[in-house]
């Protein structure tokens, strides 16, 4: 009676997800277009905000 070896799938293995672990410099990429896009959005607010303040009447100067 002879033992056969039976290879474990990858999947079956603890701490492993099925997924490719991500390299660090794609977490660092992913960082860099998240600042630049946070950076974007927070220049459209400021933007749109300016030009409210501009369009609403001043209540002061309405005599």
């Amino acid at each position: 009676m002879g033992f056969a070896m039976r290879e474990t799938p990858k999947s079956d293995m603890p701490g492993n997800t099925g997924k490719p672990a991500a390299a660090p410099t794609q977490a660092g990429a992913r960082q860099d277009r998240l600042k630049a896009a946070l950076k974007a959005n927070m220049g459209r607010r400021k933007a749109q905000a300016r030009a409210r303040t501009g369009d609403v009447p001043d209540e002061k100067n309405k005599g």
